[in-house]
């Protein structure tokens, strides 16, 4: 699959507006550079490195491209360009059960940024026709590009940075996207919670009563043995979120392809394997603030900036942890023993975080808005919603 190049028209939405398809890559500049315009006065947005949208959009650089078939397109308007989405179709979403929210016929649109409603009005009216185009009859967005890329649109939070991929968007999109009809079909929340002084003395008795579990242990990540690791975590991810809304499975190749992108990031005390009578059976993993560096560097490693951050990536020390990815086995998933393996990896990772990066608060997420397992850990060590991302649905 590819971005699609070709025998797609330019679109005449209004006297005003046009949209065209992004064809040459000079108008896949315009696509990328137009985000750091739209948003450079928002005080919380964190500019991406440019060289990570571009491989994103690049399909010889970003596996999702082998099972998806997507076209990016440009508003224009008196000459200049005033927004930009893609429209998209994952090939392996099409094969998931309906019920698990994705399914046949099931398209999506994202990377989403306008400069006023009649402009995302347009944006959207083209995405749609596209997604119809090639069979679709319903769309779940936004999508940037994959379900494990930044799903969702940003509707609470807007007053505080996003932490590491994350993504962030203006307050103004949900108003214009909820007027074309779109509704909201799921939440993905992120937890905010202090971790300098530990948790409650309830959290406290379940971990040290696993400490005396001679069946259960919990050892960090090995970057000697990093790709073996990095697959284990893949293959319990896969199995752990695979009846979860929206999944949909990653491939060898993906699995690769995150192994190396995370590489730089993964530090092996912040990341945790549980096993089970020798069997990996959970894991946790933890990842340092990058954006907390990146924001000052406006998207670009020059001049430079590639030096400060690899002297913070050798030395990296950030007031704000993250947890992207946590899994528990199906087999064991609604069990005690899932909640206490659950708890004892966030203290050990806290503790690591408090001691060597400095770290003061951490952040869990996205949690999907149902998931009663993760929400009552979320709770349970006290924890607060701090974000909230949106997916809308829309028959076309």
């Amino acid at each position: 699959m590819q971005i699609i190049t070709q025998k797609v028209q330019i679109i005449t939405v209004s006297s005003h507006i046009i949209i065209k398809p992004v064809t040459t890559k000079a108008q896949l500049k315009s696509f990328v550079e137009l985000a750091y315009r739209l948003n450079a006065n928002d005080p919380h947005w964190v500019p991406p490195l440019k060289s990570e949208v571009y491989a994103l959009l690049t399909p010889k650089k970003n596996p999702f491209f082998e099972h998806a078939t997507v076209q990016l397109f440009l508003a224009e308007q008196d000459g200049r360009i005033v927004g930009r989405i893609s429209a998209h179709i994952d090939h392996l979403a099409l094969k998931q059960p309906v019920e698990q929210g994705l399914g046949p016929g099931t398209g999506n649109w994202g990377l989403l940024e306008a400069e006023n409603e009649a402009t995302t009005k347009a944006l959207i009216t083209a995405a749609e026709k596209w997604l119809k185009e090639q069979g679709m009859h319903r769309i779940i967005a936004p999508m940037s590009l994959s379900v494990w890329d930044e799903p969702g649109l940003l509707t609470m939070g807007h007053d505080h940075s996003p932490t590491v991929m994350m993504g962030h968007h203006k307050a103004e999109y949900q108003g214009w996207i909820e007027a074309d009809g779109y509704k909201s079909v799921k939440e993905l929340i992120t937890y905010d919670l202090p971790i300098t002084d530990g948790f409650p003395p309830l959290i406290e008795r379940i971990v040290k009563s696993g400490e005396r579990s001679s069946k259960l242990r919990l050892r960090k990540v090995d970057k000697r043995h990093f790709d073996r690791d990095a697959k284990i975590i893949m293959n319990i991810l896969n199995d752990a979120w695979s009846d979860n809304w929206g999944f949909v499975p990653l491939t060898d190749h993906e699995i690769d392809h995150v192994g190396v992108k995370l590489k730089p990031i993964v530090y092996e005390d912040l990341i945790m394997i549980a096993e089970l009578e020798g069997k990996p059976v959970a894991f946790m993993m933890s990842l340092p603030d990058l954006n907390d560096r990146t924001k000052k560097m406006k998207g670009s490693l020059l001049p430079f900036n590639w030096a400060k951050l690899l002297w913070w990536l050798k030395f990296p020390t950030s007031p704000t942890m993250r947890v992207p990815l946590m899994g528990v086995v199906k087999d064991l998933q609604n069990s005690r023993m899932a909640s206490q393996m659950a708890f004892m990896m966030i203290e050990y990772i806290r503790r690591e975080a408090v001691a060597n990066y400095g770290a003061t608060r951490g952040e869990i997420g996205w949690i999907l808005d149902d998931n009663k397992g993760m929400v009552a850990i979320a709770d349970a060590i006290e924890s607060k919603i701090n974000r909230v991302y949106t997916l809308y649905e829309k028959a076309i």
